[in-house]
C-alpha cells in the first residue's frame, strides 16, 4: 500500500471497483486511466467515504473536482491524477459520500461540459502527505473548508454575495432568471433546489420583465451550498440563467398555495380568491386538489428527464444540481404529442433488494422508510426473502426514501433501492399463504407527516451515527435511555440532553448501521407515562 501511494499512480484493481478483463498491450499493473483498455461491467464495491472520479478533463482545476462533493458535505482530501484523467475525494462521512454517490448514479455529473463518472473506492482513506505537487489540491480544500468555516469565500472575498458563510446568514435566496426562453415554473424551481436540502417555502413574481423568487430553505448552510453551486448556471442549455443571491429577508410569510406561491409546510393554505390554481396535471401528479401535497425535498413525481436534442432542449446536466430536470409541461407539451410521448409518473413503489432475511421484517422496514415518508404498504417476497416492496404515500416520498436508504448497510449487508415497476403493492388473497410478509400499514399511528405544518417537515436528514430523541417523559434518567440502548446490544459513545427542553436528547452510536437498526429496534418504544419514545435521524454531533 506505501509503495502505491509514493508512486502516485494507484492501479486499477487497488482504486476503484471494477471487474476487468485488461487487453493483451496492458500490463498487470495498468493504472486505469484508459478506458479503451476496460472490457469488464462495472461491478460496485461497498461503501467508502474515498470516491474515484474517471474521465476528468486534463483542463480541470482542483477547486472544480472538490466543487463535486461541496454540496453533499466536508471534502476533507483530494488527490488529482491528471495525466490519467482521474482523481480521488476523500468525503468526511460514509454518509456523505454514499449520498453523493447515489446522487451522480441517476444524474452523471459534468465538469467542462464533459461528463465524469464516480464510484467508491477500494481505500478507506487517502493517504497524501508525502507525494509531490500536492499543494494546490491542498489550497483547494482549505479554501473551500474555509467557506465552511466563514472565514473566506473561494475567491478569496469576504463579503456574503461571493458564497461567503456569514454568521447569521439568512436561509432565504433570491432567485432572477435570466433569458428566459422556456417557462420557469414553482415546480422546477424546487426540484432544482431540493438537491441542497429541505426547500420550505417559495414566491414567485415578475420585477422590471424579470422572472424572479424567493426560497427558504430550512437551514442557512443549505442555502449557502445552493447559491455557490447554482449562481450562473443554465436551467436549460443555453438559456434559462439562474442569478442567486442572499435576501435580506429572515423569512418568509406565504398566504396561498397556488402555482405563484407554496408553503411545503403547510398544507392547509388556501389556493386564494382570483389567484391562479395549480395545472391540472400537476394536480393529479401530486394526488390533492390546488396544492402539491408533498413537501419533502428531491422532487420527484414530475416526468423523467426527456432531452429532445432536435428541438434544442438536451439539457445539461451539473453538479448537485441540474440532472435530470423535466421540462415544464408548458413547454413541452406540443413536442411531447409530436414525438409521440406522454406524460408519466413516477411510482410510489420502492424495490428494496440485498436484505438479511433472518432479521427484517414488514414492521421493520415500515419504520425506518417511515423516517422518508408514510409507508402504506409492505411485501417480503415469498420466495425470495432477501427482496421486500415497500409502498410509499406517494412518489415524491418514494423518491426521498430511495436518496437516502441506498446503499446504507442494514443487519450486515448493504441494501439496494430503486423504484418498482409496480405501481401498487397487493395484499394477499382470502386464504392464500403469506406467513405473514405483506402488512398494510395505511391507518397506523405512526405515520411521520399526517399533520399540515409539522416539524418533521424541517427535520428530514440521512441516516447518522447520531440520533435525536424525543417526547421523553420527564422522569427519565440519561442513565435510563443510554442503558435502554446499551441493554438492547447498541455501543453508546456520547449521550446529552437538550439544555432548554429535556424532552430530547442526543445520543450518539457506534456506527450509522447501528443507529438505523436501533431506530428499527426502539422508535416507539414506550416508556411509561403515556409516553412513546420517537426516534430519528439528527444532523448534529455529540
Amino acid at each position: 500500500m506505501d509503495g502505491y501511494w509514493a508512486s502516485g499512480v494507484p492501479p486499477v484493481s487497488a482504486s476503484s471497483c471494477y471487474h476487468t478483463t485488461m487487453s493483451s498491450s496492458t500490463p498487470s499493473t495498468a493504472n486505469g486511466n484508459d478506458s479503451k483498455n476496460y472490457k469488464g461491467d462495472r461491478s460496485p464495491c461497498g461503501p467508502s467515504r474515498v470516491l474515484h472520479v474517471r474521465k476528468v478533463p486534463i483542463e480541470v482545476s482542483e477547486a472544480e473536482v472538490v466543487s463535486l462533493g461541496v454540496p453533499f458535505g466536508k471534502v476533507t482530501n483530494l488527490l488529482m491524477l491528471k495525466g490519467k484523467n482521474q482523481a480521488f475525494i476523500e468525503m468526511a462521512s460514509e454518509e456523505a459520500a454514499i449520498t453523493m454517490v447515489n446522487y451522480y448514479t441517476a444524474a452523471t455529473p459534468h465538469v467542462r461540459n464533459q461528463p465524469v463518472y464516480i464510484q467508491y473506492s477500494n481505500h478507506r482513506e487517502l493517504k497524501t502527505d508525502n507525494l509531490p505537487n500536492q499543494g494546490r489540491a491542498q489550497a483547494a480544500l482549505q479554501a473551500v473548508n474555509a467557506v465552511h468555516s466563514g472565514n473566506m469565500s473561494l475567491s478569496g472575498s469576504a463579503t456574503a454575495s461571493d458564497g461567503l458563510m456569514m454568521p447569521g446568514q439568512s436561509a432565504v435566496l433570491r432567485i432572477i432568471v435570466e433569458n428566459l426562453y422556456y417557462p420557469v415554473s414553482l415546480e422546477v424551481l424546487h426540484q432544482i433546489f431540493s438537491k441542497f436540502g429541505t426547500v420550505l417555502k417559495i414566491i414567485t413574481f415578475t420585477k422590471n420583465n424579470q422572472f424572479q423568487a424567493l426560497l427558504q430553505y430550512a437551514d442557512p448552510m443549505n442555502a449557502h451550498h445552493a447559491k455557490v453551486a447554482l449562481d450562473g448556471q443554465n436551467i436549460y442549455n443555453g438559456c434559462c440563467t439562474l442569478r442567486v443571491e442572499f435576501s435580506k429577508l429572515t423569512s418568509l410569510n406565504v398566504k396561498y398555495n397556488n402555482d405563484k406561491s407554496r408553503d411545503f409546510t403547510r398544507l392547509d393554505l388556501p389556493s386564494g380568491d382570483g389567484q391562479p390554481a395549480l395545472d391540472p396535471t400537476m394536480q393529479t401528479a401530486f394526488g390533492a386538489p390546488g396544492i402539491i401535497s408533498s413537501p419533502y425535498h428531491g422532487a420527484a413525481g414530475f416526468a423523467p428527464a426527456i432531452g429532445f436534442p432536435q428541438a434544442g432542449l438536451s439539457m445539461q446536466t451539473m453538479p448537485g444540481a441540474l440532472g435530470h430536470l423535466t421540462i415544464p409541461s408548458s413547454a413541452m407539451t406540443g413536442r411531447m404529442a409530436s414525438y409521440g410521448m406522454a406524460h408519466t409518473i413516477i411510482h410510489s413503489v420502492l424495490l428494496v433488494s440485498n436484505l438479511n432475511p433472518e432479521n427484517i421484517s414488514p414492521h421493520g422496514l415500515f419504520i425506518l422508510f417511515g423516517v422518508y415518508g408514510d409507508v402504506h404498504r409492505v411485501k417480503i417476497l415469498f420466495n425470495k426473502k432477501e427482496n421486500a416492496l415497500i409502498q410509499m404515500a406517494d412518489a415524491t416520498q418514494a423518491q426521498l426514501a430511495m436518496s437516502h436508504l441506498n446503499g446504507q448497510r442494514l443487519y450486515g449487508k448493504v441494501i439496494r433501492v430503486t423504484i418498482s415497476k409496480h405501481q401498487t403493492v397487493q395484499l394477499p388473497r382470502e386464504g392464500q399463504e403469506d406467513q405473514g410478509l405483506t402488512k398494510d400499514f395505511s391507518g397506523s399511528p405512526l405515520h411521520r407527516f399526517k399533520k399540515p405544518g409539522s416539524k418533521n417537515f424541517q427535520n428530514i436528514f440521512p441516516p447518522s451515527a447520531t440520533l435525536h430523541l424525543s417526547n421523553i417523559p420527564p422522569s427519565i434518567t440519561d442513565d435510563f435511555l443510554k442503558d435502554l440502548f446499551a441493554g438492547s446490544g447498541y455501543v453508546v459513545k456520547a449521550f446529552k440532553f437538550f439544555a432548554k427542553d429535556r424532552k430530547m436528547a442526543l445520543i450518539q452510536l457506534g456506527s450509522v448501521e447501528e443507529a438505523i437498526q436501533a431506530l428499527i429496534d426502539l422508535h416507539n418504544h414506550d416508556l411509561g407515562e403515556n409516553h412513546h419514545l420517537r426516534v430519528s435521524f439528527s444532523k448534529s454531533t455529540i
